[in-house]
């Protein structure tokens, strides 16, 4: 608590100090201008008004500046806090579990359970360290691969795939399709990082069971729509622009309860205005949860067009049918 105000002393500061500055300057210039008024002088009365709007718009610009910095400041303080959680955690529990396999021989479903956590905390390691990564290179990131022609329902279906099992969910308990036969024309990474984030997030702030529809459809005749919808808290009004911008994360509950590090939504905006299209955000239906809605440039097509499955899909059908086959 005692944090929370002292962030609110900080904003008000410049807020208060422009306030003060402007009615000041309005007061001075308002003395002169009637000084003015009353010797005549109208060229000096027209240089005199327009001096006093130019320093209004001078301090309300610069507090503006100031207050978008600020809050600049906020999200990246949060964002360090994130991911020096994120980074500490599952390097605690790596260490914890191999100082107690060097310390003694664990039985055999013990071995294997300590084995399975370790790889999830690599697991989780990992998609950390590529996400900041991306970050750093979005301008240049898939540029060095060819477009293709993308089936709009086998991406949509490999990320839901690898949403749940980062989350450990059955696809068929959270997931519902709705899908035309409608596809994409550029790079499949640029596509698996947007999706895969949204689904993702879809799958995290769910609800408890998370539930998650997808609908995909044409929009005209060069346009794709995808609509993600969850059952979630939602995203407040006031926050729906506010979640695309870099380091932005939400509540303090949302931060308490959610790891994350803020850059996901901001990688999705990036990658969706590189493509030539449009994301937004709105409550979803019944006023229940929020809907992520992207639009990119796309086609129907008659039926979805035959694609050579990559080693990272079939690498993620060996991990299911593993996880099905029972023990």
């Amino acid at each position: 608590m005692a944090d929370f105000r002292r962030k609110r002393r900080h904003l008000g500061l410049p807020i208060w100090s422009s306030v003060l500055l402007m009615t000041v300057n309005i007061a001075l210039m308002a003395i002169l201008i009637v000084q003015l008024a009353r010797q005549s002088s109208w060229g000096s009365l027209i240089l005199s008004s327009a001096a006093l709007a130019i320093s209004l718009f001078g301090i309300s610009f610069y507090s503006f500046l100031t207050i978008k910095e600020i809050q600049l400041n906020r999200r990246q303080s949060n964002f360090v806090d994130s991911v020096t959680h994120e980074l500490k955690t599952p390097i605690a529990a790596l260490r914890l579990y191999l100082d107690t396999l060097l310390l003694h021989e664990p039985e055999a479903h013990d071995r294997r359970e300590f084995y399975e956590t370790m790889n999830t905390e690599l697991t989780r390691l990992d998609r950390l360290i590529n996400q900041l990564l991306e970050v750093g290179r979005l301008d240049a990131i898939g540029q060095s691969t060819e477009t293709e022609t993308v089936a709009v329902e086998d991406l949509l279906r490999q990320c839901a795939r690898a949403a749940c099992l980062h989350h450990k969910h059955e696809v068929s308990d959270v997931f519902e399709f709705d899908i035309t036969p409608i596809a994409l024309d550029s790079r499949r990474l640029l596509l698996e990082m947007i999706f895969g984030n949204l689904l993702d997030n879809a799958v995290k702030y769910g609800g408890n069971p998370p539930r998650v529809r997808v609908q995909a459809t044409a929009h005209g005749l060069s346009r794709v729509v995808v609509r993600i919808h969850d059952n979630g808290q939602g995203v407040p009004p006031e926050n729906r622009r506010r979640i695309f911008q870099m380091f932005f994360r939400g509540s303090d509950e949302l931060q308490r309860t959610k790891t994350g590090t803020g850059l996901g939504l901001y990688i999705v905006r990036t990658l969706v205005s590189l493509l030539k299209g449009r994301i937004q955000v709105s409550e979803g239906a019944n006023g229940v949860g929020s809907t992520f809605e992207v639009i990119l440039p796309g086609r129907q097509i008659m039926s979805p067009p035959a694609t050579i499955r990559s080693t990272g899909d079939r690498v993620s059908e060996l991990a299911l049918s593993a996880q099905e086959k029972p023990r």
